[in-house]
């Protein structure tokens, strides 16, 4: 049976954390999902808003589950004392970025070639981290009704606000969904097909790895426009001009499930060279992109993960000498 007064004290916690939160339906209905939906009429959608709901007339217009989030304990008392809710955490609202590491569901529920050996999300987000030089450290954390987890990160103070990304589409990987401006999470405390969402490190949020923010910043490269690379005739530029040739190489052999990760290893050592003055960020892309677009990568995909690479490379700039290699 559903417990008002929990589900009331979690809901007043967050709250109290400065967390954005907002009703949930009631968690009633055996398999099914409908516990992680807000708590709003069903007509009352951004594009079917009849303007019958008290806040949308009110306001004369849509008012979402975004903008209804509160951190005010009387509202959060009133709301949780009527029916017991569950709870969604608004993460933009909220100055967070959560990292949904979900399990499979299903036996025939597999890793694609590129993740092959992965169980779940925590598996590729470990990945993730080798791959680009970080770290995944100790934060806020949940586990989830089906046995995944949420990390809690605190959204970065500087560049542009992140939003929301799923799995492999357009994402960090198979199992591995990020949830920020626009999206929310079920809060510990609720319960969803009678499965409970508990805390299982009670901490406050760590600030989100830079090597995430780099991967999840938006990018305005959405597509690739060749442009030539300039280099001069001489031992410099012969030797600039072999290794974009070994890395494209790399990238074109590179077999199914391990060309993004080809692409990374190619971006930090041209990265390296572009970062000693034998090219510029620009070049890099122009010769690494098209590579990558014949291998079967998406355009989204190649752009974060060449600027993570440069990022990465410029740690350890690659100047020519006078003979035309580069310096050790």
């Amino acid at each position: 049976m559903l417990d008002s007064a929990v589900l009331l004290a979690a809901a007043l916690a967050c709250a109290a954390r400065g967390w954005h939160v907002f009703p949930l339906r009631p968690d009633t209905r055996p398999d099914d999902d409908h516990a992680k939906r807000p708590a709003f009429p069903n007509r009352c959608t951004a594009d079917r808003c009849d303007r019958t709901d008290p806040r949308c007339r009110a306001a004369g217009r849509h008012v979402g589950w975004e903008e209804r989030a509160t951190t005010d304990p009387d509202r959060v008392r009133r709301a949780w004392t009527r029916q017991p809710y569950g709870i969604g955490i608004a993460c933009g609202p909220s100055g967070l970025v959560v990292v949904d590491l979900d399990v499979p569901k299903h036996p025939a529920d597999t890793p694609p070639a590129e993740w092959a050996g992965a169980r779940d999300g925590a598996d590729v987000l470990i990945t993730l981290a080798e791959r680009h030089y970080g770290t995944v450290d100790p934060t806020y954390t949940q586990r989830t009704g089906r046995g995944g987890s949420h990390l809690f990160y605190r959204h970065p103070t500087t560049g542009q606000r992140l939003g929301n990304t799923v799995g492999e589409r357009g994402g960090l990987g198979w199992k591995v969904d990020t949830k920020s401006h626009g999206g929310y999470v079920v809060a510990a405390g609720s319960t969803v097909n009678g499965r409970p969402y508990t805390i299982t490190l009670d901490v406050d949020p760590a600030p989100l790895p830079a090597w995430l923010a780099d991967l999840l910043a938006p990018t305005a490269r959405s597509a690739y426009r060749p442009a030539p690379v300039a280099l001069p005739p001489d031992r410099h530029g012969r030797y600039v001009a072999a290794a974009i040739r070994n890395q494209v190489a790399h990238i074109t052999a590179a077999p199914d499930g391990q060309r993004n990760h080809v692409l990374f290893a190619s971006a930090v050592a041209l990265g390296q060279l572009a970062a000693g003055g034998a090219l510029t960020d620009a070049d890099v892309y122009a010769v690494l992109e098209p590579a990558a677009l014949s291998a079967g990568l998406s355009a989204r995909e190649i752009a974060r993960t060449i600027a993570s690479g440069l990022r990465i490379g410029a740690r350890e700039p690659r100047p020519l000498n006078t003979a035309g290699k580069a310096a050790a």
